[in-house]
């Protein structure tokens, strides 16, 4: 069983071609004019074991949100999609991982149902940036990756310096989401039967 997936999505802000393979390596081809998202998506794919290629251009004259926004869209619909009926996953993952000064938690549950806690204790917030991309967009790329993606999302990070809390997030989310995936069974992992 294949667990791949291909998304396109073109609108009047953005336009995003994405390819993700569960059961890659960590490699990853990320093409977008944002540095720091294309530094974490490195990230994710590297500590998830995704192979990931992403093509995505977009309005960043006006601000990184759109872009930040539906590439976040088209990894969920992607992990969704590659996911299938779920059969066979381990369905929950966690991990805490340190990064120098700061330290991040991640769990995820890949229930089809949408859902996201995300707590970054960044030192100053509003219209601050890392790199290229706005604070807060960070938090809605996890936020709105996790409803696209149909599964729950708690993430908190704490530190002193701003890159190391997200960068430990994207690593610590990427261990969770490779456990997760994971095939043990054969079976749907729910008393319901179905996901």
């Amino acid at each position: 069983m294949m667990r791949t997936a291909s998304i396109s999505r073109k609108t009047k802000e953005t336009e995003i071609n994405l390819s993700l393979n569960l059961d890659g390596s960590g490699k990853a081809k990320i093409k977008s004019p944002l540095n720091f998202l294309n530094h974490m998506l490195e990230t994710l794919a590297k500590h998830s074991l995704f192979d990931l290629e992403i093509n995505a251009k977009g309005d960043i004259a006006v601000e990184d949100h759109h872009l930040v926004e539906d590439t976040a869209i088209c990894l969920g619909i992607a992990l969704d999609k590659a996911l299938g009926d779920k059969r066979g996953i381990t369905r929950l993952g966690d991990a805490l991982v340190p990064m120098e000064d700061s330290i991040s938690v991640v769990a995820v549950d890949l229930s089809g149902r949408g859902y996201a806690i995300v707590k970054i204790e960044f030192s100053e917030f509003q219209n601050c940036k890392i790199g290229d991309v706005k604070k807060e967009n960070i938090i809605h790329f996890l936020e709105s990756f996790a409803l696209n993606g149909k599964f729950n999302l708690y993430v908190k990070s704490k530190g002193r310096n701003d890159h190391h809390k997200v960068e430990s997030c994207f690593k610590a989310l990427g261990k969770a989401l490779r456990e997760a995936t994971t095939l043990i069974s054969k079976d749907i992992p729910s008393v319901k039967g179905v996901l």
